[in-house]
């Protein structure tokens, strides 16, 4: 990625300190992750882009993932949002009219859907 991300992120990462800078890599990763999966290169929705998160994080981390997003700050779906809208902020991503930090509040149950021995291969 270019240093002018990494730029964008530690500005970011200063002002919202609540996630740590993976995090912001680790969703451009799923963006690219779903965009692939969908056959699009533009825009994706919250929803769209949370399953992707959800299954990149356990193909990446399987068992670990939830303790991984822990780790990073991330407890709940939302948190994924906020994240997508201090990129937004800085210039990092693009949205549309009617995407809403609202799209990310109830994405996923980590606790159901990152637990790889109960999961149901996507």
């Amino acid at each position: 990625m270019a240093s002018n991300f990494y730029e964008k992120i530690s500005l970011i990462s200063e002002k919202d300190p609540r996630y740590k800078p993976d995090a912001y890599e680790f969703l451009i990763q799923a963006l690219c992750f779903t965009q692939k999966r969908l056959g699009c290169q533009g825009h994706v929705s919250g929803n769209q882009l949370l399953e992707g998160i959800r299954d990149l994080a356990i193909e990446q981390y399987g068992p670990l993932a939830k303790a991984v997003f822990n780790h990073w700050g991330i407890f709940r779906s939302l948190d994924f949002g906020n994240i997508v809208f201090n990129m937004i902020e800085q210039g990092v991503l693009t949205k549309t009219e009617d995407d809403k930090l609202k799209d990310f509040e109830n994405g996923f149950d980590f606790d159901k859907e990152l637990d790889v021995f109960n999961s149901v291969k996507r």
